[in-house]
């Protein structure tokens, strides 16, 4: 395949796809290893175009680093607030505010841009 244009259909795709793995293990500096950098730029813009990932659940982002570093609802106090605040924050019944995200976004080292979104709350009966 030689690169001519963006790639803008799925057997453009799949053609690119193809050639990067027959120039998977090209010696650097050459016009192998050159053509691969550049199909690999090329299948990304294509690849965030057409398959986008959705950014995770902001209270699920935070449980889930929690548990990577190992982290109780206790550990949060600091960013979030008293034990009662963290607890509603956790089970979605009170928003995050700026405050927060600033201070979790750098506790828990997550993206802001995660911790921004709108949280789905759930109202108690």
């Amino acid at each position: 395949m030689k690169i001519t244009k963006v790639i803008d259909t799925q057997k453009e795709y799949q053609a690119a796809m193809k050639r990067v793995d027959e120039l998977f293990h090209a010696r650097p500096k050459t016009k192998e290893a050159e053509e691969l950098k550049l199909l690999l730029v090329l299948i990304e813009k294509y690849e965030d175009e057409h398959y986008p990932i959705n950014l995770p659940d902001p209270i699920e982002a935070i449980k889930v680093r929690m548990d990577d570093l190992g982290l109780a609802a206790n550990d949060l106090i600091d960013s979030i607030g008293d034990k009662g605040t963290v607890s509603k924050v956790l089970n979605k019944k009170l928003p995050l505010s700026l405050r927060m995200i600033r201070k979790l976004s750098n506790q828990l080292q997550l993206p802001a841009e995660i911790l921004l979104q709108e949280i789905k709350l759930v109202h108690a009966a």
